[in-house]
């Protein structure tokens, strides 16, 4: 990976927190280009390569990372298209929800073009994300290894055979930082209205919530195993399982993945028809 060129379309948060990643595992800041309308915050975080122009910035890299909004990545890719080496980059689109059909359409798909597509999440800008990816029939081995150690720089990475896949991925790992922030919160709110200090409730979650997650990486236990360990028959925390039970927490997440995935799907196909 340390002798690949890199170029980062887009600079925005994903971007920047890759950027850093790829810094500290060793890759040399010459090989790391980025092109962005605003470089300034840009080339004041990092010293690389800096443009304002992507068919600049794409000229002699190895791989292309896509990380522009959904909704202008079809401009993007459009325009790269009218300066496509005769030996094309590997892309890597982490712009949500757009099909590689999609982004190779808008690439010009008059030659073959190796396209993976990945879905991380929000915990990869502090080197903790989770990061689906696929890849598209013209990738090779060695582009995919590529790939996922670029993406590994931000946390763990796992490949899907189906691209179908990605629209659940994105309900569950994409949309999931969002979930455990709301149970974080509202537990703070519920220990607050015990009579615990504001503060008090907010670290007491904070830390138990990241002490059950080391232990749930850590051990060979199924989630449903761990909890039942610390779930003494009578006691306060069966009281409290069953109490969430009861309110159909189950239920509710069902519904709650199942809209994420089906937004996922209806943006993936709005988002193609450009």
């Amino acid at each position: 990976m340390k002798n690949n060129t890199i170029t980062f379309i887009g600079g925005g948060n994903m971007a920047s927190s890759l950027i850093g990643g790829l810094i500290e595992t060793g890759v040399a800041t010459e090989k790391l280009r980025v092109a962005d309308p605003e470089l300034e915050p840009l080339a004041a975080q990092w010293k690389i390569q800096c443009y304002t122009d992507n068919l600049t910035a794409i000229d002699g890299a190895n791989v292309v990372v896509l990380a522009v909004k959904p909704q202008i990545l079809s401009d993007v890719a459009k325009s790269i298209a009218t300066a496509m080496p005769s030996s094309p980059p590997l892309f890597i689109s982490i712009a949500a929800g757009i099909r590689i059909a999609d982004i190779a359409r808008w690439l010009g798909a008059n030659q073959p073009l190796p396209i993976v597509r990945v879905m991380p999440n929000m915990p990869a800008l502090v080197r903790s994300g989770a990061s689906a990816l696929f890849a598209g029939q013209y990738v090779n081995d060695t582009q995919r290894e590529l790939a996922e150690n670029i993406l590994r720089a931000v946390g763990l990475t796992l490949w899907l055979e189906d691209e179908a896949q990605m629209d659940a991925v994105t309900a569950l790992s994409g949309s999931g930082p969002a979930y455990f922030f709301l149970l974080m919160e509202v537990l703070e709110k519920a220990a607050s209205a015990l009579g615990l200090p504001q503060e008090t409730a907010r670290l007491l979650t904070l830390q138990t919530a990241f002490g059950a997650a080391k232990m749930a990486l850590e051990s060979q236990e199924d989630a449903g195993t761990l909890r039942a360990s610390v779930t003494s028959k009578g006691g306060t925390t069966e009281q409290a399982i069953n109490t969430l039970q009861a309110g159909g927490l189950q239920n509710l997440f069902d519904q709650a993945l199942h809209a994420a995935q089906q937004r996922a799907t209806s943006l993936a196909k709005q988002f193609g028809e450009q």
